[in-house]
């Protein structure tokens, strides 16, 4: 299997949290992304947000494995707290197949998982990586209330 290690650069100015790791092109993998990413989250001091990120990371991360992933590459999903919005990035080795918003016809069983993206996020995009793309969508936080 090819490695994919990445030199770890400090996280962006203003990430209070960070978490990437990478996983192995196969359905399960996304299921364990879904899980971590709700479960860190949840941690974080958001459980509210727990549902809808897991979400995304699903989509997102179904969006690698089907579309993005070669075989023996894997694919990262990376999850940054920063204080006004939560950013989740999915990447994968593929930078010439990039994402498109559709609208699935009746009885299609794929084409559901970006719109479902665009409703839950602020904001989603893509960004070309040395090798491949990463797909982004970012969830603004709503500020505390005033003491």
């Amino acid at each position: 299997m090819t490695s994919t290690h990445e030199a770890h650069l400090p996280p962006p100015e203003g990430t209070l949290r960070e978490d990437r790791l990478n996983y192995t092109p196969v359905p399960g993998s996304v299921t364990l992304a879904r899980h971590r990413t709700s479960r860190l989250i949840t941690e974080w001091g958001h459980p509210e947000l727990a549902w809808a990120t897991g979400l995304v990371v699903s989509e997102l991360g179904t969006n690698a494995l089907l579309h993005g992933c070669l075989r023996d590459r894997l694919f990262q999903v990376a999850i940054l707290l920063r204080p006004a919005l939560f950013r989740i990035e999915v990447s994968d080795p593929r930078g010439e197949r990039l994402p498109a918003l559709r609208t699935a016809e009746d009885g299609e069983c794929f084409g559901r998982g970006l719109p479902l993206v665009v409703q839950i996020t602020d904001r989603w995009g893509t960004e070309p990586r040395t090798v491949g793309k990463t797909v982004y969508a970012e969830i603004d936080l709503t500020p505390p209330p005033a003491r």
